[in-house]
């Protein structure tokens, strides 16, 4: 069994900020794999399906950002899934807005979501980052993630969290590179990426 964590902030006033798309991409996961109703336990919602021949749970903490390691905990340890099992989507400043990388444990980056998840549970999970670009100074990064996606940024926001949903069952097997490249082609295929921006995984 796995632990799928979608990080964001709960309530409508925080559903389309570029913070909150590690919610949008388990949303969309739970609706193309047909998973159960989501509902409200470990200070979050879970929804629960099967990936490929994996059992995944879905989790979107209600704690907020800064506390979602509280909610991760709460859920790994009711279905005594290790850190290695658990994998955490979220928005990735230092990534090109739609380009992806996967990688297990290694730094937080001034996340506060990583950082609670890592002072809750040990920092040897998978980090599935799901790029929203920089703001190009440090003093615009609160404001940033925390605004909503531009209108012109809905078309490759949709697409990749269709393209990441659609190969997710990659993430559950633990072929990482192999879904980080499908999910590149994808957006390239819609001319939201360009080559030079698919470096090795």
């Amino acid at each position: 069994m796995q632990l799928f964590v979608g990080l964001g902030n709960p309530g409508a006033k925080y559903a389309r900020n570029r913070h909150n798309i590690g919610f949008m991409a388990v949303d969309e996961i739970a609706r193309r794999h047909g998973f159960t109703p989501w509902r409200r336990r470990f200070q979050g919602e879970t929804s629960e399906g099967t990936l490929g021949t994996e059992r995944v749970i879905l989790l979107k903490p209600a704690t907020y950002m800064n506390e979602s390691g509280r909610s991760v905990q709460e859920a790994a340890s009711f279905f005594k899934i290790a850190a290695g099992d658990v994998s955490v989507f979220h928005d990735e400043l230092e990534l090109p807005p739609g380009k992806v990388r996967v990688k297990i444990g290694g730094g937080i980056a001034g996340h506060n979501g990583l950082r609670s998840i890592s002072a809750h549970i040990g920092n040897d999970y998978r980090r599935v980052r799901l790029g929203i670009g920089h703001p190009g100074v440090k003093e615009l990064v609160h404001g940033h993630v925390l605004s909503d996606f531009a209108k012109a940024d809905s078309e490759w926001v949709a697409t990749l969290c269709d393209a990441v949903a659609e190969h997710a069952p990659l993430i559950a097997k633990g072929t990482d590179a192999t879904f980080a490249n499908r999910v590149h082609l994808a957006m390239q295929a819609k001319g939201f990426l360009t080559k030079d921006e698919n470096g090795k995984e």
